[in-house]
């Protein structure tokens, strides 16, 4: 079938719209008629080349739609069904097969090689000399009109909650959130420091502020982004150009953090961190540093702990749910991270992004009257 897709066609440069082929689903795959597509950090990493995804290729990670048509082996899933799309996984591997997907052993080819985990591919450009085109990015590639996911990482949502706001859900906010809730499991009471609010650190300052941590530091170079991190539920916020961060976060706490969850990838920061922890404390890391990121072991010493988090250690069908059960209940306002634009001012989009204006931008993909249907 013919669809619209944004495609990054060169390192950087903008992406462009354009009328491709998909294929029919088969018979593991949901074909998604997309309502809105989150974007996220990591989609520009890719169009900056930061990783390695073949070029060109139709971005995009954190759909949401109707699935209009589905393979003959899909059991879970139904034409009608609204969805949200998330990371993709084998689902056969010894960490899918213990609960661990996001940890699955072939996670960079199942979301980041531009193809199925077979090595087929369903976008294409026909007979045009600039060849074929790399998708399946997340096992979706939702910066088109429609795409092709799989029981794996679409998951279905109730259809009375705005569908256009819900795909960020499958990353960038389930990193943050699940952080929180399911990777460091803080307790009520405890004290939790956020180095960087952005969209993952927003929701993460959410999700320890819903969990009844007691001490909440949102810690940021952007005031903006701080006061809404205090109005989100941060009991003190940090400007790190202005003060000792480190020493800052021992003086609030009183004995250092019990967590700190940094989405930075800085050094500094990682520096702070290690700092400003208290004996065992857990230092949890979802941005990947450069190589000059390093903590001396002694630094360690006390029973402190670093670990590397990714999707926050979700399974999607369990807590994408969970998230739009704490948003109705008033517990988790993502809707006061997002500005909608429409499909055609992507780059744009991705402009405001980068230059800190805009939190967590959303595309509106297809108007459809079902997106408005329904609230908090």
């Amino acid at each position: 079938m013919r669809i619209r897709a944004a495609i990054a066609e060169e390192t950087s440069k903008p992406l462009l719209i354009e009328e491709i082929d998909l294929d029919e689903p088969r018979h593991d795959e949901v074909l998604v008629k997309m309502i809105a597509a989150g974007i996220c950090q990591t989609d520009a990493h890719v169009w900056h080349q930061h990783i390695p995804t073949p070029l060109p290729v139709v971005l995009g990670h954190e759909g949401s739609g109707i699935v209009q048509r589905v393979g003959a082996g899909v059991t879970t899933l139904k034409p009608g069904d609204h969805v949200v799309m998330s990371y993709q996984s084998c689902g056969h591997c010894e960490p899918c097969l213990r609960g661990h997907s996001p940890y699955c052993d072939h996670a960079m080819a199942a979301n980041f090689s531009g193809l199925r985990l077979d090595g087929t591919r369903g976008l294409h450009r026909g007979a045009r000399p600039s060849g074929e085109i790399h998708g399946h990015f997340f096992g979706q590639s939702s910066f088109a009109t429609h795409a092709l996911a799989t029981e794996r990482n679409a998951v279905k949502v109730p259809d009375d909650v705005p569908l256009e706001l819900l795909g960020p859900l499958g990353c960038g906010l389930q990193t943050g959130a699940g952080a929180v809730l399911n990777s460091l499991r803080v307790p009520a009471g405890a004290s939790i420091a956020v180095l960087g609010t952005g969209a993952v650190g927003l929701a993460a300052v959410m999700a320890a502020h819903a969990a009844g941590a007691g001490t909440i530091v949102g810690v940021d170079v952007n005031p903006e982004r701080l006061a809404l991190a205090a109005e989100l539920g941060a009991t003190h916020t940090l400007h790190a150009r202005q003060v000792d961060v480190a020493g800052e976060l021992r003086r609030i706490t009183g004995r250092g953090a019990n967590y700190v969850f940094d989405t930075t990838g800085r050094n500094d920061m990682l520096q702070h961190a290690v700092e400003a922890l208290a004996p065992m404390g857990q230092i949890g890391l979802v941005a990947a540093g450069g190589p000059e990121a390093t903590v001396a072991v002694s630094m360690l010493a006390l029973g402190k702990s670093i670990r590397g988090i990714v999707q926050g250690d979700a399974i999607p069908q369990l807590f994408i749910p969970q998230l739009i059960q704490m948003y109705r209940s008033g517990q988790f306002p993502f809707d006061r991270l997002v500005r909608f634009y429409d499909f055609e001012d992507i780059n744009d989009a991705f402009d405001a992004a980068a230059g800190g204006g805009v939190i967590k931008p959303i595309l509106r993909i297809a108007a459809d009257d079902i997106t408005n249907k329904g609230a908090k």
